[in-house]
């Protein structure tokens, strides 16, 4: 059983996590508000760990540096995947430990390997490379989150996190050029349009996959609450995607979200 002392330190983990994702995820973070108490608790370490890595490449302009960072959390998952001792004390560390286990950790080291991309600024070589970066980077981390809640199901968290990473990564071309970046393989509108409606067909898959979800996990999914609107504004109109204005308005947000959750994605 475990102690007082620990579990108020787990509970502090928990809070700091969720602050974290309330900075660095916002939507994610408003979706996990959403979403039942018990399962906040597994999801918050989670995203938290997202943030942490995802942010990791843009913290310093020096490679080697970013790299450093990313091994860190690389070695981390090691310690849990492994179990042959103590994982190293950190407030999104520690509590992902309790979530996750020695596959998972293995999704989430392949997430970071993708995360590489981040730290250099050398294009996509193909379409085909740019989905592999979201069905892993988005895929992976949904497909965590589903064996976190026993409802695993790899190849439907694919399908899922390709929509939603697909969605946010339009949403970020913009910043994404900004920094020196090449985001897109070609940003034609037409190239634009065709990318976005793959992102559609992957979300209707997705759908219909969810119906086999046990009902306790489908909160889950409340991530993707803003996908369906972002990759219709880009099938609709593509060059948006250029000049960052795919978002909606917040009442459209809110509406969005409230939908989601009692409606389902």
């Amino acid at each position: 059983m475990r102690s007082t002392g620990s579990s108020c330190v787990m509970h502090e983990d928990i809070v700091a996590c969720a602050a974290i994702v309330e900075k660095g995820d916002p939507d994610r973070f408003k979706a996990t508000m959403a979403a039942p108490v018990a399962l906040r608790e597994i999801l918050f370490p989670l995203y938290a760990f997202n943030v942490e890595v995802a942010r990791a490449p843009w913290l310093t302009e020096e490679p080697m540096i970013a790299e450093m960072r990313l091994q860190w959390w690389r070695d981390a998952l090691e310690e849990i995947r492994t179990g042959g001792g103590p994982v190293r004390r950190h407030e999104v560390a520690t509590p992902l430990a309790t979530i996750i286990d020695a596959y998972g950790a293995g999704l989430l080291d392949d997430l970071i390997a993708q995360r590489r991309w981040d730290i250099y600024k050398e294009p996509f070589e193909n379409d085909e490379h740019l989905r592999l970066y979201l069905r892993v980077t988005a895929g992976n981390l949904l497909a965590v989150a589903l064996r976190a809640v026993s409802s695993p199901n790899d190849e439907l968290a694919r399908q899922a996190g390709y929509a939603h990473g697909l969605a946010n990564w339009l949403r970020a071309v913009p910043a994404l050029e900004a920094s020196g970046r090449i985001p897109l393989v070609d940003g034609r509108a037409d190239a634009v349009r065709e990318l976005a409606e793959g992102g559609l067909r992957s979300l209707t898959t997705a759908r219909q996959g969810i119906a086999a979800v046990p009902q306790e996990a489908r909160p889950v999914f409340l991530a993707l609450w803003q996908a369906q609107a972002i990759l219709k504004a880009a099938v609709k109109n593509p060059e948006k995607v250029a000049i960052g204005q795919l978002e909606t308005s917040p009442m459209r947000q809110k509406l969005g979200l409230m939908r989601s959750t009692v409606f389902g994605l």
